[in-house]
């Protein structure tokens, strides 16, 4: 799973914040996975459910008469099971494939559905659709589908760009600063995605993405200029639908022109600078607290901790680096005394 794929799907961004259904499915990946609504016509509102109230199935999968999904693909094998069946044994097998947990049935390859399928398409309420495409890519895209839409979400105060082609989350108490921030760094070439309430979702163990909600999409409210459309005033590749979180940069004001910027970690080493991470949906992400002061050119600081944690991602460390450095320098001293 991509994020260059999430990020061109900007009507699967805004799809993110509404509730997935049979119909919403079709109108978004109907023309794509080749999709012909066979039956069950009335089945568009029924709803797909998340795992925490679904815990019984599994979202998308090839039929079998253990596990259920709520999406079930028919393909060759499936179908030839199914017409090998006697009367009896095909009734029983279909009543297991319209069960109340299926939501949806597709059948794969350009495969016709079996008659009978058609007449409990409509009188369990259960979207019968058909496809050319085969099984395998029809699973693995509609689970990627229902993953963003089902995933778990949490709203978070600050603004959310792509910077140096990272997600990053500006954060900090109002008036601090964010927004006349998050515009120089689109001037600089940095993209916006959210402004103010950027969603958050969890869509992978190790993975949350955020995406702007429809209403405040494209726009950035900046305090004396009122709010500002982003993709008006620049143009479309100033904005993004949506990223990957992999950093949080928290502003936090210093008040005053002679306040001074803290040197020094807790620990006392001013080399080592400390590594902390905040929890968003049970994912740990780094976290980096920028101090804001009179004179700070906050927007180049931003591309630095940026850099650094990329640097920070392939395993280097500046501060590891130096102090390596000066240990080293330290022993040869100490052996040159010795030899003195």
């Amino acid at each position: 799973m991509s994020d260059k794929r999430l990020g061109e799907s900007s009507e699967l961004s805004r799809r993110m914040n509404e509730q997935a259904t049979v119909q919403t499915l079709f109108e978004d990946q109907g023309k794509d996975l080749h999709l012909t609504w066979v039956a069950g016509r009335h089945s568009g509102d029924r709803k797909f459910l998340k795992d925490e109230e679904h815990p019984k199935a599994d979202v998308v999968g090839y039929f079998n008469l253990i596990h259920s999904s709520q999406v079930q693909v028919v393909g060759h094998t499936e179908l030839d099971h199914l017409e090998s069946l006697t009367d009896a044994g095909l009734e029983d097998a279909l009543a297991k494939l319209f069960s109340e947990e299926t939501a949806m049935i597709v059948t794969a390859n350009g495969l016709e559905p079996l008659p009978r399928m058609h007449e409990l398409a409509d009188r369990c309420n259960v979207g019968l659709f058909k496809s050319d495409l085969g099984g395998e890519r029809l699973i693995s895209d509609l689970r990627y589908y229902l993953t963003l839409l089902l995933a778990r979400k949490t709203t978070l105060h600050g603004v959310f760009m792509e910077v140096i082609s990272i997600g990053v989350l500006l954060t900090g108490a109002s008036g601090v600063g964010k927004s006349e921030l998050a515009l120089e760094l689109i001037t600089r070439g940095h993209r916006l995605i959210a402004d103010d309430a950027p969603l958050f979702s969890r869509i992978a163990p190790d993975i949350v993405v955020g995406t702007s909600p429809p209403v405040i999409q494209d726009f950035l409210e900046v305090r004396g200029l009122g709010v500002l459309n982003i993709r008006q005033m620049y143009g479309d590749g100033a904005v993004k639908p949506s990223k990957y979180l992999k950093l949080i940069i928290d502003l936090q004001s210093l008040h005053g022109s002679a306040a001074k910027i803290p040197t020094k970690t807790p620990e006392g080493n001013r080399l080592v600078t400390p590594e902390h991470t905040s929890s968003v949906l049970d994912l740990e992400v780094p976290i980096f607290t920028l101090p804001v002061a009179p004179g700070r050119n906050l927007a180049v600081l931003v591309e630095a901790a940026v850099r650094n944690h990329l640097l920070r991602v392939n395993d280097y460390y500046a501060d590891r680096e130096i102090i390596k450095r000066q240990q080293e320098a330290m022993h040869r001293n100490e052996e040159k005394m010795e030899r003195a």
